[in-house]
């Protein structure tokens, strides 16, 4: 697994890999993100890559459950993992929350899971996290995955910082660039992608920013110049 995710080319390459690999741990998901903050209220415009289903994601953000999520105090206050768990029933939790916020996760079989932050070369802080409904990880197993993910990131920031211009924008930053150059709105985007209009306009401002432009018909009219859209 190791060896996949070191010669991973791309960054779906790398996904498919890094997926395999937490299932070895009886995990289902990974997902890496920019590290949020208090004062962030969705979770999907952070999102970089995951295998986590989009209903998930527009659920989550759709209730504004960020701010129930238990490993954000910890993210702010520490560099080390951090763990959370549902119980193996799904119904004792190990945190607070609400029953919404534990039933959302139980319905995607997300009954535990834990957290690694990651800083890239260029100093900005990323959240590494696997998702699964598998008993407590056992110390060990913390150490090896510790590892892998740092291993993963490695290659993550490299092929961000290496990428050619058609990785500059995430898989769905450049789907949202892509329905507004064909003159869709952000209502008309998000029903298309089954997101909110604040999520495709939180995606479209990452977009604006990354390419250093003003708004979107400047933005539309580089992507196509830098053949990103055709």
């Amino acid at each position: 697994m190791s060896k996949d995710i070191g010669s991973s080319q791309s960054r779906s390459e790398l996904m498919e890999g890094w997926r395999n690999a937490a299932r070895e741990y009886g995990l289902d998901h990974v997902t890496l993100s920019a590290a949020p903050t208090a004062q962030d209220r969705h979770i999907g415009p952070l999102v970089r890559e995951t295998t986590l289903p989009t209903e998930f994601y527009r659920e989550f953000d759709r209730l504004e459950f960020l701010r129930h999520c238990p490993t954000i105090p910890h993210i702010a206050r520490s560099i080390m993992h951090n763990t959370w768990s549902l119980g193996n029933d799904g119904k004792t939790p190990d945190f607070d929350c609400p029953p919404e916020f534990s039933d959302l996760m139980r319905r995607f079989d997300l009954l535990m899971g834990i957290i690694f932050s990651l800083t890239s070369v260029d100093g900005h802080r990323y959240v590494v996290r696997y998702d699964g409904k598998r008993s407590s990880l056992a110390q060990p197993e913390i150490n090896e995955l510790s590892m892998l993910s740092t291993q993963a990131f490695d290659v993550f920031d490299r092929l961000r910082r290496t990428a050619g211009n058609t990785n500059v924008l995430s898989a769905r930053e450049l789907e949202v660039v892509r329905w507004t150059a064909q003159g869709k709105t952000s209502l008309e985007i998000g029903q298309i992608l089954s997101l909110s209009d604040h999520t495709v306009n939180a995606y479209m401002t990452n977009a604006i920013r990354k390419l250093d432009c003003v708004n979107r018909t400047q933005l539309v009219a580089k992507a196509i110049r830098m053949k990103i859209i055709s």
